[in-house]
């Protein structure tokens, strides 16, 4: 049995949450798995922890209960960029887990050297959607994740209102209020501008069709492990700007083209107005995010995951 702790849930439909569901059908065939927020004993052949700090008290569990058993550990945003520094918690998952999984490449930098020699990179993976027919002479936009303060909403609002109101531009917002006040904020913008609509949460299918409809996904985190959304976004031809944080860059390389600072609206603002005025940008950013695109295939992924676990069960890959 592969026991797969995550702090996610299917109702909260996080990154967590879809990564472990993922990984979950990816193990069939390879060991029986089984998605539970915490490990409570049950029996396991190898054991997969999402998040070092929130899944620490599994880890210990587990370490201490059964020594045996294989552990792998994936490294979330929080985990890398805001936990590890000042969590003996998640600092102890690293020290306990066999394996450790980064979600994009840039996160190596940011893992305390001693722990360097396990770990590895797997690529989220999403599948692929045939492009959208997208009208010309305009910018659909849309934003995808959760309202809460590491997604930094404020910076994609504050960019909005920079903008000349006569551009077409138009942004479309999906995600669940989190943070009720940041739920506040964005009915007020909702209701004082035209060009901005709040969806709130929407089911997974439906996001994945707004994303693949837009022009552009704007994604201005201000830290982030590996965003599922850009993934469904370069895999459904839509191109991608976001915030030049370690986990963006470590999905879509150091040199793409549509970064703008953290927190930067006037930069973000520049930015979208200039893909309205210069097709050959857009196109530009499109041909970039194709690069990038084999990086995030299904089978690349599960080929990956299960080369790992069968090597910590001691099988051959398949």
């Amino acid at each position: 049995m592969a026991f797969i702790v995550t702090p996610g849930t299917r109702e909260a439909n996080n990154g967590n949450w879809r990564t472990a569901r993922r990984w979950a059908g990816f193990l069939a065939g390879v060991a029986k798995p089984i998605v539970q927020s915490e490990w409570d004993g049950e029996p396991a052949d190898i054991a997969i922890a999402l998040h070092a700090r929130r899944s620490a008290a599994s880890i210990e569990r587990l370490r201490s209960a059964r020594p045996e058993v294989p552990l792998v550990l994936v490294l979330s945003g929080t985990d890398l960029y805001r936990d590890l520094p000042a969590s003996p918690e998640a600092r102890r998952s690293l020290e306990l887990a066999d394996r450790i999984v980064a979600l994009q490449e840039d996160a190596l930098a940011h893992v305390p050297r001693a722990h360097l020699g396990k770990c590895e990179v797997i690529y989220q993976s999403s599948s692929s959607l045939a492009p959208a027919r997208k009208p010309d002479g305009r910018l659909d936009c849309v934003a995808v994740g959760h309202l809460r303060e590491e997604k930094d909403p404020g910076t994609l609002w504050r960019a909005l209102g920079l903008l000349d109101p006569g551009l077409p531009i138009r942004v479309r917002h999906i995600g669940a209020a989190l943070d009720p006040v940041l739920g506040r904020q964005a009915r007020e913008l909702m209701a004082s501008d035209r060009r901005y609509r709040w969806n709130g949460p929407l089911p997974h299918g439906l996001a994945r069709s707004a994303i693949r409809d837009a022009h552009l996904l704007v994604h201005p985190s201000v830290m982030e492990g590996g965003a599922n959304v850009i993934v469904e976004a370069i895999t459904a031809g839509t191109p991608v700007v976001a915030s030049r944080v370690s986990g963006n860059v470590g999905m879509l390389g150091r040199n793409y083209p549509g970064y703008f600072e953290v927190g930067d609206a006037g930069g973000l603002a520049r930015l979208l107005a200039d893909l309205v005025h210069d097709p050959a940008a857009l196109r530009a950013l499109r041909q970039a995010c194709g690069e990038r695109r084999k990086l995030f295939s299904p089978a690349r992924e599960r080929q990956a995951l299960r080369r790992l676990v069968l090597g910590l069960l001691g099988g051959v890959t398949r």
